[in-house]
């Protein structure tokens, strides 16, 4: 009974784990020394689990189930197409405001952008097989959201900020070095290893649910980065809020948007998770490294929001098994 109840509620125990864990560890005074190796030691396991967890996955995608599909255009586009208006109406706030970095209206607005320019979660193809979608899809979706990033946010940082000393070149070289290793890595080694040793690949796809349950520890890890951030965010309760309110509405209208997408395309759950479901480690590094600090704390909402939604999502189709 008990192994079942984990396994129904692993993503909400996970989220719970992660906050609380996160402040019974700070709260002991005795382990302050260890916060930064410990830091470093996360840098460095989730990468690994996330290698792990989508070597797993790609072991169960034959390379012809990784094509592309016509959703995968206007998902392309929808999201081009938000990051593009948000980015004009924060031009337009700033030249008819007067603005300023503390302010919460072009704040905001820049934390909707980067939930919405955001690739999807590497890890979004263990979601999508739990739920029964389509994982090689998914997968070509996540490569080309992750190009298309690669393109836009280096063509935007000039005009975001046209002080800053990131070329187009730097900008797009920082972003392809940072996410496809990760990315291309596992597929490119399952797709080697099935044709050198098709046994073992067939072997690790045999194991039921452990590329999930190593993505709920990878998922315990973000959530506690994520509290982290929020936790030593200088930011005033105004912008906070405001943040919150901009990543919350994203996360919303991207999991409607790839739902609708999905069921005309019958590809529901792979064109709902690609479009819903983020990068939100990579988010939070993007929104440091290019945007106004403040606006990382956006991946950390987001986190939050996408991993509560997908948990419930888990959670119900448990039931109507």
């Amino acid at each position: 009974m008990l192994l079942n109840f984990l396994r129904q509620w692993t993503l909400p125990l996970a989220i719970v784990v992660g906050i609380a864990g996160y402040f019974l560890y700070t709260a002991i005074p005795a382990l302050d020394y260890t916060h930064t190796a410990v830091l470093r030691a996360v840098g460095v396991v989730q990468p690994v689990l996330i290698f792990l967890m989508l070597f797993i996955t790609f072991c169960k995608v034959r390379p012809r189930e990784i094509h592309l599909a016509r959703w995968h255009v206007y998902a392309l586009i929808m999201q081009i197409a938000f990051f593009t208006l948000l980015m004009v109406a924060l031009l337009l706030l700033r030249n008819a405001r007067g603005w300023q970095p503390s302010q919460m209206m072009p704040l905001s607005v820049e934390s909707a952008m980067l939930c919405f320019i955001c690739p999807t979660a590497t890890a979004a193809a263990v979601v999508t097989a739990k739920l029964g979608g389509n994982a090689g899809t998914l997968t070509t979706y996540t490569v080309l959201i992750n190009l298309v990033v690669a393109l836009v946010v280096p063509a935007a940082v000039p005009l975001l900020y046209p002080d800053g000393s990131a070329t187009f070149l730097h900008s797009f070289l920082l972003i392809i070095i940072k996410v496809f290793p990760l990315l291309m890595g596992p597929l490119l080694l399952a797709m080697l290893l099935r044709w050198l040793v098709p046994r073992f690949v067939r072997a690790v796809a045999s194991v039921a649910g452990l590329a999930f349950y190593l993505w709920a520890v990878s998922l315990t890890l973000a959530i506690a980065v994520s509290v982290k951030a929020l936790v030593h965010s200088h930011a005033s309760l105004a912008v906070l809020i405001g943040i919150a309110a901009a990543s919350t509405l994203a996360c919303a209208v991207q999991f409607a948007f790839g739902r609708v997408l999905g069921r005309r395309f019958n590809d529901t759950v792979s064109a709902t998770q690609s479009c819903g479901q983020k990068n939100t480690v990579f988010a939070i590094w993007l929104g440091y490294t290019f945007l106004d600090p403040l606006t990382a704390l956006a991946g950390g909402f987001y986190s939050i929001w996408h991993n509560l939604y997908n948990s419930w999502q888990l959670r119900r189709r448990a039931m109507n098994q």
